[in-house]
């Protein structure tokens, strides 16, 4: 480990990449802490606090929603017009053909329409988010007409496309996730206060230290659990035969398929969050447009999220159903067998063509069917354990797995560069 810390140092290109990536952070990070203005600080992290759900955006908004910043919203827009659109493909055959046929060049359109939609879904969700809060008496009542709403939702709009223009410029240097990193860098850059508050409670008597050794084994088991699901996979034999071309031989060589139990990565973890703050939105929105109807509406949709049973079913649900939609998007089985059979591979005991794709895909269906229970298990756990036990832990299940998960994906990025450059100089 030691040794590969000192290669990435010594490499010029990946260190050039691992410090353009630092300062694109440090930039997020300083946009997340311009506020708008008129905020109460204290009653929104109080919010923040009482509010599962509210909690949850926070962590998916990179911590932005802190103390309400001019990127409250981070990539949170473009993530919604992402699901939305992989939702459409199922509808409209143009789009599955752009996205799963065309290549590189059809995701370069599907993600160019993503930022089209990301705008009027980044108004329309700042506009929903102002109004709940002003109900919460975080900000003051704005009226329709009023100069200072309307500059408030440009300037959150614009913030979350500069965030979304600084994830794009994050994924050109090939070491991770882009939208990853930006909420990686959200929830790490909260734990020097975590620990803080932690040691203040302790030196108040209002936390215990068997209390903290609790949380530690629990971090440390999420840990374990996140890396021993990532790094697991399935290997499927594969075979290519012996053929003679001239004097020379090739194939007659032994490999494997890796399958991983985990493809989705954090995804489905944010799919969900993204999913479940859109009713919340839309109630707020509806308020002021109809305000009987949509006040009525959102009190119920409130109630029903603030229910820890129904807010935890629904969250573990969405999770589930996401792990199986990402990964459908990520793994192809038709793909994949007509990979194999124009390189003129097989997989023993399997015929080629049909017969392949149908065994691949009942591979994976049972492999990702024990991926999603862990991420939706991992995803509700904290409220599990809140409910148990009645003491909230201060780092929950979803910021650690999405902290492993995001730091594993962009070790194994560097390590494949570091394995190319080897590769390279032989």
């Amino acid at each position: 480990m030691l040794n590969k810390i000192q290669q990435v140092f010594r490499v010029p290109e990946i260190r050039k990449k691992i410090l353009i990536i630092m300062g694109l952070l440090i930039f997020f990070r300083l946009l997340s802490a311009i506020p708008l203005p008129g905020v109460d600080l204290a009653a929104l992290r109080n919010l923040l606090q009482s509010n599962n759900l509210f909690g949850l955006l926070n962590i998916f908004s990179g911590g932005s929603l802190n103390n309400l910043s001019i990127a409250l919203l981070s990539v949170g827009p473009y993530i919604t017009a992402t699901i939305i659109l992989q939702l459409l493909t199922m509808i409209f055959p143009k789009l599955k053909e752009m996205y799963y046929e065309e290549g590189t060049a059809g995701r370069a359109k599907f993600n160019k329409l993503g930022r089209f939609l990301t705008v009027p879904l980044a108004a329309i969700q700042t506009y929903g988010l102002l109004s709940y809060l002003v109900a919460q008496r975080v900000i003051p009542a704005f009226g329709i007409f009023d100069i200072s709403l309307w500059v408030n939702i440009m300037t959150a709009v614009a913030g979350s496309m500069i965030i979304l223009w600084l994830g794009e410029l994050i994924d050109e240097q090939k070491l991770g996730n882009g939208v990853s990193l930006v909420i990686f860098a959200g929830i790490v850059s909260g734990f020097p206060s975590y620990v803080g508050t932690t040691l203040f409670q302790l030196s108040q008597g209002a936390v215990r230290w068997d209390t903290i050794a609790v949380f530690l084994a629990f971090a440390l088991l999420v840990i374990f659990a996140v890396v021993f699901v990532n790094q697991g996979e399935h290997r499927i034999p594969v075979s290519y035969p012996r053929r003679v071309k001239g004097n020379r031989v090739y194939g007659g060589v032994d490999s494997y398929l890796p399958i991983k139990v985990n493809q989705a990565g954090v995804i489905p973890i944010i799919f969900g969050i993204a999913l479940l703050s859109l009713p919340q939105m839309v109630g707020q929105v509806l308020i002021g447009l109809w305000p009987g109807v949509g006040t009525t509406i959102s009190e119920s949709i409130t109630r029903f999220l603030s229910n820890p049973v129904s807010y935890g079913a629904i969250y573990f649900f969405l999770v589930f159903a996401f792990t199986y939609l990402y990964t459908s998007v990520v793994f192809n089985p038709e793909e994949v067998s007509k990979n194999l059979q124009r390189s003129g591979g097989f997989i023993p005991g399997i015929r080629p063509g049909e017969p392949t794709s149908h065994f691949l895909s009942s591979i994976t269906s049972k492999i990702t069917l024990f991926g999603a229970l862990f991420l939706g298990f991992i995803a509700i756990l904290p409220m599990i354990t809140q409910l148990i036990t009645g003491k909230a832990f201060i780092i929950g299940g979803t910021s650690l797995l999405i902290v492993v998960s995001v730091a594993l994906d962009s070790a194994n990025q560097i390590d494949s560069q570091l394995k190319m450059r080897e590769y390279d100089e032989v």
